[in-house]
């Protein structure tokens, strides 16, 4: 007992000491401020890159970027965007940061190859200039369910709502509300040079500084109907960087990677359950499965994928202890792959479990698990056989002829026993039970 309490309180002891480093991860992001100002004379322009899926990470990156903008007194923020989209309610947070931000925003995608797809899209359009580059394109703004197939009325609705949104600060921004409506109602892409011709973006540029030097002078009309003009010729470009929070964070919510976490947690633990008082593996394991738990948290789960994975666990400790000739394990093993692949309602790929990772996973977790319940089923069944019923099942040799008794050797013991037949001196035997301490024996 003294030795398993020892265990839980090193869990909690690794769980409070996580809670504390977050927590002061997240001091520094809040207490954060530029070591450099802007000097005399010399614009500054706020620049975050986000390379990345749209999801709850990057909605508080760039509010902490609009943010810090706006207490630098920047001349503008620039926002270097590169994604495939992401999560719906995520990209309407980063949408109203933007219409709300009292600093300029500029959404520029770049560089060549880049792309604003998706939820991308309609943050390029909520910007107060939209600028692409050169061999980019933006579009496929069309919503996509993140809980598979629902009602065709309720996902009018999601449609209609989405597309009033994008037209609803689209036509404030003086740009083509058709053409922006047209994105997000078919799907419709388009290259840097069609997004101007359809006065989607304001300009295409080359580069980042070609962009700044081409904006100086301009004047943008902001969403309360405010002027501004844009001083940005040789200003100072700071770009602000993912705090050490938002690096955690952004490694967690990657899907593939918070599987594994789980995985190699939920073994751990296993491991210090069947080994209480070795501490490290059961905090080790407690720890990960928290962090999974804590990313994919972040994302939107499917309840009938976990109802899968948890069929799957089920059927392996089946196999494990009746044993179903394999049948079970493979069956649980297809219920742990599905489950995976369909655990996060991705509406673009990249926030979605790969399938390389969960087949992976799934195999060689279903291996293990089955192997691992089986070895402890035996274990504790062989803790209950002491003594002489630990020798039924033995194999043994005859030392004499026996008539029907005569001594045995037995798991390197010699032992009296008696046989229903004769048995002559050097035969094979099997051990089938006993009285007291006489052994009975039939030819093996």
């Amino acid at each position: 007992m003294r030795q398993r309490r020892g265990g839980w309180v090193g869990l909690v002891g690794t769980v409070a000491l996580v809670g504390a480093f977050i927590g002061a991860a997240g001091a520094l992001e809040e207490s954060g401020v530029h070591a450099e100002q802007a000097g005399a004379g010399s614009p500054v322009v706020e620049k975050l890159v986000l390379k990345d899926t749209i999801q709850p990470v990057s909605a508080g990156e760039l509010k902490r970027a609009i943010d810090k903008a706006q207490a630098n007194r920047a001349q503008a923020l620039l926002v270097v965007l590169d994604t495939p989209g992401g999560l719906l309610d995520s990209m309407r947070s980063m949408c109203g940061a933007i219409l709300s931000s009292q600093v300029p925003v500029i959404v520029y995608v770049g560089p060549s190859g880049a792309r604003a797809g998706s939820a991308g899209f309609y943050l390029l359009e909520s910007a107060d200039v939209a600028a692409m580059a050169p061999g980019t394109n933006a579009g496929a703004a069309h919503v996509v369910s993140e809980f598979g197939k629902v009602d065709d009325t309720m996902m009018q609705k999601i449609e209609n709502d989405s597309e009033a949104f994008l037209r609803s600060y689209v036509t404030k921004r003086g740009r083509n509300a058709e053409a922006a409506s047209a994105a997000a109602a078919s799907s419709h892409s388009y290259t840097a040079e069609e997004a101007l011709d359809q006065h989607l973006i304001d300009l295409i540029e080359p580069s980042e500084g070609q962009l700044l030097a081409a904006l100086d002078g301009r004047t943008v009309t902001r969403m309360d109907g405010a002027k501004t003009t844009l001083h940005t010729s040789g200003a100072r470009v700071v770009e602000v960087k993912p705090t050490l929070r938002e690096e955690l964070l952004g490694w967690l919510v990657d899907p593939d990677i918070a599987i594994l976490l789980g995985i190699g947690g939920a073994l751990l633990i296993y491991l210090e359950f069947n080994t209480p008082g070795t501490v490290v593996p059961g905090a080790l394991g407690t720890l990960l499965v928290l962090l999974a738990v804590f990313g994919l948290g972040l994302l939107p789960i499917r309840f009938t994928a976990v109802l899968l994975l948890v069929a799957a666990l089920g059927l392996m400790v089946l196999e494990a202890k009746f044993g179903g000739h394999g049948v079970l394990a493979v069956a649980g093993i297809v219920c742990l792959t599905f489950g995976m692949l369909t655990l996060v309602a991705a509406p673009v790929p990249e926030l979605g479990i790969s399938p390389a990772v969960a087949i992976g996973v799934s195999l060689a977790f279903g291996t293990i698990t089955v192997v691992l319940v089986r070895l402890a089923f035996k274990a504790r069944q062989m803790k209950s056989r002491l003594g002489v019923d630990a020798l039924v099942g033995a194999r043994g040799t005859a030392l004499e002829e026996l008539t029907p008794e005569g001594h045995v050797l037995v798991a390197g013991e010699i032992w009296q026993a008696m046989a229903a037949e004769h048995v002559e001196k050097g035969a094979q035997l099997r051990v089938t039970g006993h009285e007291a301490y006489l052994l009975r024996v039939e030819r093996g």
